[in-house]
């Protein structure tokens, strides 16, 4: 199973980005899909998450700006990411709880898409 996360670049404040992350592989489905981030020195913070039934949890820094989305189909999610800010500027990673057998679940990361939000 892997997950690759793209769509990361640099942009100006107040601008936008959307990132994706697809899972490939053998497994039976997925559980919740997220975004975490991370910058130098600090530990990965959970961005948002999307439970299989849609259901989403954000951040209290990213409420109101960002917004999660998955398509069940095609083991995809994404990230809008709007009015994005200099303290935006982090590592950003996918995070899957893939069903690996019909008990057994695993938890995967892809790799890191770097975004900065210039001032």
């Amino acid at each position: 199973v892997q997950l690759q996360a793209s769509g990361g670049g640099l942009v100006q404040a107040g601008g936008s980005l959307r990132l994706s992350c697809a899972a490939s592989g053998t497994f039976l489905g997925i559980n919740d899909m997220g975004w975490y981030r991370q910058t130098p020195g600090n530990e990965r913070e959970l961005v948002a998450v999307v439970t299989s039934d849609g259901f989403t949890r954000y951040a209290d820094s990213v409420k109101g700006r960002f917004t999660i989305s998955r398509d069940n189909a095609k083991n995809q999610v994404y990230l809008q990411m709007n009015s994005l800010k200099p303290e935006d500027t982090a590592d950003y990673y996918c995070n899957a709880e893939i069903k690996v057998g019909i008990v057994t679940t695993d938890n995967y990361w892809g790799q890191g898409t770097q975004v900065t939000v210039s001032s």
